[in-house]
Formats: C-alpha cells, sequence, structure tokens
C-alpha cells in the first residue's frame, strides 16, 4: 500500500510494507522528541528550524504510519497520549544511542587522539609491534590503539570485515582488493634439538633436513606457506610431525625432541635448541602492511600507517 509523505514540503511517495519501521520512522522521530518536549508544534518547529506546517504534517503523517494516536491535540498546544509516552521512550534510548555513536566515531577520527585499528603476526608481537607503537607514540602520544594479534589471512579477512584498518603480516599479500606495501624482510632458519646430528653447525643446506619430521604451523598460516615452498624448492616434501599455531610452542616441541622447524629468530634464546643458518635456498620471510584500497583514512591511521612506510628496511631493528 503506498502512501505520501512529506519531508520539508517536498512530497514522497514511499511503500510503508516494503521498508522497515526504522527506514519509515527514523527521519520524524527527532521531531517527535522535539514536539513532545515543549508539547507544543510552534515552539518545536522554532527550534528545529522547519516550518511549522511542515512539522504539523510530519507528526499526522507518522501517527498514520503507526496508526496510532501519539498526541492529543488543542490547537498548536499538543499532550502526549499513553502511546505517545511509551513511544517517547524508546525513541529517546534509540536518540541518544545515535548520538552516542556519532560522538564514537568522531572521536575514533580525531587526529590527535583518535583510534587505530593494527593487526599483526604472533610472531611480532614480543618486540617488533611494541617498539614501533612505543616509537610512533613519541609524537603521537594520545593515539589509542584496538590490537589484534593473528596469522595473516584471518587478520585480511578481519579487514575485509572493516574490523581492522591495517595489518604486518607474511607474505606480502598480492590481492585485487588489497593494497600492500613490503617493510623488511625476516631469515628464518633451521631449528634443531642440541643434541641433534645438525645441532654442530652453524649452517645448514635445507636438503640435509629431508629425512627429518617436522613441526610446523598450521595450514593456513603464512610461515606454513613458507615452508612447504622453501622445502620444494630443496626437493622434498616435508613429513609433519605436528601442525600449531605459535612459533614458540614450534620451538618448545623442538627441544622436546619432537622434530625439527624453520623458524623466524626468537625474541630471547631459547634453551635445549640449536639455530641454523639456512644457506640454500634462501630462507626468508618477507614482512608488510597491507590495507583495503580505496578505503579512507581517518587522520590518525593515516599518521601510523605514514610511520610504518618510513620504516622501511628497519622494521626488525
Amino acid at each position: 500500500m503506498s502512501r505520501i509523505s512529506y519531508e520539508n514540503d517536498i512530497p514522497v511517495t514511499a511503500d510503508v510494507e516494503a521498508e522497515s519501521w526504522a527506514a519509515a520512522l527514523t527521519p520524524r522521530l527527532a521531531q517527535f522528541a522535539a514536539v513532545a518536549r515543549h508539547e507544543h508544534v510552534t515552539r518545536a518547529a522554532q527550534e528545529l528550524g522547519v516550518p511549522q506546517s511542515t512539522l504539523s504534517r510530519a507528526m499526522v503523517r507518522l501517527e498514520e504510519d503507526l496508526g496510532v494516536a501519539l498526541f492529543a491535540r488543542r490547537g498548536r498546544t499538543v499532550a502526549l497520549t499513553p502511546a505517545g509516552r511509551t513511544f517517547l521512550r524508546s525513541v529517546e534510548r534509540a536518540l541518544a544511542e545515535v548520538d552516542r555513536a556519532a560522538e564514537s566515531v568522531r572521536a575514533d577520527a580525531d587526529p590527535a587522539a583518535g583510534r587505530v585499528s593494527f593487526g599483526f603476526l604472533h610472531t611480532l608481537g614480543t618486540e617488533t609491534v611494541p617498539g614501533l607503537i612505543r616509537t610512533f607514540r613519541v609524537d603521537h602520544p594520545r593515539v589509542r590503539f584496538q590490537l589484534v594479534q593473528n596469522y595473516g589471512e584471518a587478520m585480511i579477512e578481519r579487514m575485509r570485515a572493516g574490523g581492522l584498518d591495517l595489518c604486518l603480516t607474511s607474505p606480502v599479500p598480492d590481492a585485487p582488493d588489497l593494497v600492500a606495501r613490503r617493510l623488511d624482510e625476516q631469515r628464518l632458519r633451521l631449528v634443531v634439538p642440541d643434541d641433534h646430528r645438525l645441532a654442530g653447525r652453524r649452517r645448514v643446506r635445507l636438503a640435509e633436513a629431508a629425512s627429518e619430521l617436522f613441526v610446523t604451523l598450521e595450514p593456513g598460516y603464512g610461515l606454513r606457506r613458507i615452508t612447504d615452498a622453501l622445502c620444494a624448492e630443496a626437493g622434498f616434501t616435508p613429513r609433519i610431525a605436528f601442525e600449531g599455531e605459535e612459533a614458540e610452542t614450534l620451538r618448545g616441541l623442538v627441544a622436546a625432541g619432537l622434530g625439527v622447524a624453520l623458524l623466524p629468530p626468537p625474541a630471547v634464546p631459547r634453551p635445549g635448541v640449536a639455530e641454523l643458518t639456512v644457506t640454500a635456498p634462501r630462507a626468508v620471510r618477507e614482512i608488510g602492511v597491507a590495507w583495503l584500497d580505496g578505503h579512507p583514512d581517518t587522520p590518525p591511521v593515516a599518521a601510523f600507517k605514514k610511520f610504518l612506510l618510513s620504516r622501511r628496511g628497519q622494521l626488525l631493528d
């Protein structure tokens, strides 16, 4: 069923049954609250800066849409009916929530004290990311961070869903909806138990570990993809003894003799393992920053992005 409504004296045709109540009623909620507050159409119209006739028609249409009388009218003076008082309580809560939401997004975009939603890999969480944030906040002491620590694909999906502004990840992603910039590279080491046949060596070719059991991250993790690719380049498919979610857990399992692993350097040396430089193939992982292409940045996000890009080649220092 179609009806004619008026917004700023312009007739608009709409189908109430085809649209949600929120879409149909929202433009008039603040007007209703103002009339209810003043109990006078003319004074409410003056406050809102609209013609009194426009406001009167809007309230009539609101009642028609709801099928309920919200006001008892005495000229331009009005009083809420019981239904109007019930409706007003909900309207005031809804308008207050809109105000809070508006203030929240404005606060997040504040250049000096806004918020950055930032994701990073588990292996960068001990020293790299805390150091980056500490350095950035020397010049931006009030900027707030919402931090997410996860593997690369999970962070990218979260970013696509609007939950992250940008993330540090590896490998550097290549997707049409993303912008990604390489920031640094990190050497990977073959980690073996300290009583292993290779433990006395400083350097090793990865092919020398072809017969070993490997402990690795689960499929889907960037470091797992790199491990599989390096082993393939070395001429073998690794035999997997364990698949985990966190690099330091793998290092502990290597110390326990469960297998060997390709891992980035630890923040603190771990007893029970030897860490060997891999000479062939070249065992590195690239670390990059990624964000959604065409996604507008708030001032604090733009400032942090610029800071990260300025750290090219120094990210892991």
